[in-house]
């Protein structure tokens, strides 16, 4: 077993060694978009929501104020009920999820990263707030029916973060949280919705039994693993969160743009990592995987976590009021103006 672990995470690592190897082989900042692919920004939105809706259902919030973890107040008062019925996002989920995860496995993960760091894969080049622009275009434009564009649903999260007194960097990792949602329109960086949004996990080990809809995994080959269908898989207890290889999404290929290219801190790299990792941050699985540090990243994350949940119902923003202020917090923490994506 051990020298099995030692070929997973060599080949872990040289695909983390491929992003010392790309060089200045971005492309521009125009991304072709295939009108007739899967790349459906509208759908992506819908099964986005479902799957928020679900997770506000399972969430338990508490309230008051104001460091980084510091629960969190502007939902103090809200009434989460009032979000769409849980029971009506039951089924569309569910088949999402049986999607998910069967397709997400080891070798799936290890090419995705491959795929990622590439030197052949066009890298489109924009700023930050670019990203933001061009999110809300390929999502929304096509969809009359949006009622909030994607740059109100960031602003929303960050301006709840703003009123509640968190840090800057906090604020402006609000705005950014779910801009690897672009991945679904970017060549090479998946295959569908299914490893875009939805619950993350680690691969290469055992998937636990509180992840949601866990009777879906049995579709999954390594589920039946020598390796991968072991409590601690490839890994070893302890060896810490950062180690773990997270099923590809926009969380992870987020984390993977920003780690080299930002200077947020660790907590806002964890947030922006694990905000969709529930089995983690609200079930309590995966604990034995942590180490020193990690509580503090842990603790980050569940602050996080209800401004990503319940900002949406509030007031829509105005953009063009925010906007001057967002993009100082961006000067703040982006040293590089046009970063690569």
């Amino acid at each position: 077993m051990a020298s099995h672990t030692f070929r997973i995470t060599q080949a872990f690592l040289f695909s983390e060694r491929l992003s010392s190897t790309t060089g200045d082989r971005s492309s521009t900042m125009a991304i072709a978009v295939d009108a007739c692919s899967p790349r459906d920004g509208p759908g992506l939105d819908s099964i986005s929501d479902a799957v928020d809706t679900i997770n506000v259902f399972k969430g338990r919030i508490t309230s008051e104020k104001s460091s980084p973890d510091d629960p969190s107040i502007f939902d103090a008062d809200k009434d989460k009920t009032a979000f769409r019925r849980y029971n009506e996002a039951c089924d569309r989920v569910k088949a999402f999820y049986v999607e998910q995860h069967a397709k997400q496995t080891v070798a799936h993960n290890l090419a995705a990263r491959e795929r990622f760091y590439s030197p052949d894969r066009r890298r489109p080049e924009m700023t930050v707030w670019e990203a933001i622009e061009k999110l809300n275009e390929l999502v929304d434009d096509s969809d009359p029916d949006t009622e909030l564009s994607q740059i109100q649903h960031l602003l929303q999260c960050a301006e709840a973060l703003r009123r509640d007194g968190k840090p800057r960097w906090m604020q402006l990792t609000g705005l950014i949280h779910d801009l690897g949602k672009l991945m679904l329109f970017l060549d090479g960086c998946c295959e569908g919705q299914w490893d875009v949004v939805g619950d993350t996990f680690p691969v290469g080990c055992r998937f636990d039994e509180r992840c949601i809809y866990p009777e879906t995994f049995a579709a999954n080959p390594d589920s039946h693993h020598e390796v991968y269908g072991t409590r601690h898989g490839i890994y070893e207890p302890g060896c810490g969160m950062d180690n773990l290889i997270m099923s590809w999404g926009h969380d992870e290929y987020l984390y993977l743009v920003l780690k080299d290219q930002c200077t947020l801190p660790r907590e806002a790299l964890a947030m922006v990592r694990f905000h969709s990792f529930y089995p983690w941050h609200r079930e309590g699985a995966y604990m034995d995987f942590m180490a020193e540090g990690d509580e503090k990243l842990l603790r980050a994350v569940q602050a996080f976590n209800p401004y990503d949940l319940y900002s949406k119902s509030d007031d829509p923003p105005k953009v063009e009021e925010l906007k001057p202020y967002y993009l100082e917090l961006i000067d703040e923490y982006f040293p590089r103006k046009v970063i690569r994506w």
